[in-house]
This record gives structure tokens, C-alpha cells and sequence, in this order.
């Protein structure tokens, strides 16, 4: 019997080409308020540099900061916008990758760090119909941002847990390929059965 294959991409970095975290609060808020925002915050970012503080804490608290009170329905009309403005910060090499698998009928699992409201609009406008985000998401109550995160950063092992989620046969029937750039893509590429570092880089 083969093996169901599934490819599993990082987003920021691997996919993209820069941090989309930090271009969607620059697009979302204008460069005043973003640099006055990194400020507030440095101690904060310098302690989780430095692996004192949890980086899915100062996440966090950086994202409530900027976004919590907004609506759902303006949060997620930005992030609409924020992709379809931003396209040129995907990297084509992983785009054609992407568009390779999908026409072939595969199964694709964006995982990422960054909240999944602005992940999954860039792969709606290129129109892939078999990609699935996997990404940190964020709490709404009464139709507003909380700033809390409903979910744990989807950083690390937590990709690998929630791959794992979605797995609903045994692991050794799938044949896993995984593409990542970074430290907390190190959990997710020991798990797949075929894992490339930095692959789309020119």
C-alpha cells in the first residue's frame, strides 16, 4: 500500500522572505507606532533573546499591545489586505514548489509561528486547493481580538504536535517532507521522512 505523501512548509523565512510578524504589525500600525512599540518592549525581547523569557509570552504580549480591542471582522479584513499588498515578500522558488504540489493533488501543511489570519489569505490569492494552515491563532470574545493566543506558538515541537493532530493513520503510513530555515523548524524536520534547510534560497 504507498504511503499518503504530505508536505509540510514553514512560513516566515521559508516561504517568505522576511518576518511576517513584524511586517504586518509595520503594515497594521505605521512605522511610528511600530518602532515606539519594539521600544516599550526591548527589555522584554532582549530576555527572550537571551532564552530567560518565553518567546511565545513576548509574542504575546507585543500582539495584545498593538491588536487587542480590534474587531474580528477589521483584523481579518487587514490581514486580507496585508497579503494581497505583500506579495512580493514570498519567495517564487517556493511558490513554484507549492503550485508543483498542489496540481499533483497532494497534501500541504503550512506551519508556522505567525497567527494563521494572515498566513492563510496569501495562499487564497494563489489559489492552492490543497494547502492547510497550521498556525498560532489568536482568542475572540464578543467579536474582538483579546490579545491572547487560543492555541500554543505554533513553534517547535508544537509543529510536530500538530502535525501529528491532523495524522489520522498511523505515522508510518504517511511519507512526510518538511522545509524549514530556522531553530524552531528542528523538531518539525527530524520528524519528516525528507527534510530540506534553507531550500528556496537564491
Amino acid at each position: 500500500m504507498p504511503k499518503e505523501k504530505i508536505y509540510c512548509f514553514d512560513f516566515d523565512g521559508t516561504i517568505t522572505n522576511k518576518d511576517t510578524l513584524l511586517e504586518f504589525i509595520r503594515y497594521a500600525r505605521g512605522n511610528a507606532k511600530f518602532f515606539w512599540g519594539f521600544l516599550l518592549f526591548s527589555p522584554l525581547l532582549v530576555l527572550m533573546k537571551l532564552h530567560l523569557y518565553p518567546n511565545y509570552r513576548a509574542k504575546q504580549q507585543l500582539f495584545s499591545w498593538y491588536f487587542k480591542g480590534m474587531t474580528e471582522d477589521e483584523f481579518n479584513e487587514l490581514c486580507r489586505h496585508f497579503a494581497r499588498d505583500n506579495q512580493d515578500l514570498l519567495r517564487q522558488p517556493a511558490i513554484s514548489r507549492l503550485k508543483q504540489i498542489d496540481n499533483a493533488g497532494d497534501r500541504i501543511l503550512v506551519v508556522s509561528a505567525s497567527i494563521d489570519n494572515w498566513v492563510r489569505p496569501f495562499f487564497d490569492d494563489l489559489e492552492l486547493q490543497h494547502v492547510t494552515v497550521v498556525g498560532t491563532q489568536i482568542e475572540i470574545s464578543d467579536g474582538r481580538v483579546t490579545g491572547r493566543f487560543l492555541t500554543h506558538n505554533c513553534y517547535g515541537p508544537e509543529k510536530v504536535y500538530r502535525i501529528a493532530a491532523l495524522l489520522d493513520k498511523g505515522r508510518n503510513l504517511y511519507d512526510i517532507t518538511a522545509f524549514g530555515d530556522s531553530r524552531g523548524d528542528k523538531e518539525l524536520l527530524a520528524y519528516a521522512d525528507h527534510s530540506f534547510y534553507k531550500p528556496f534560497r537564491r
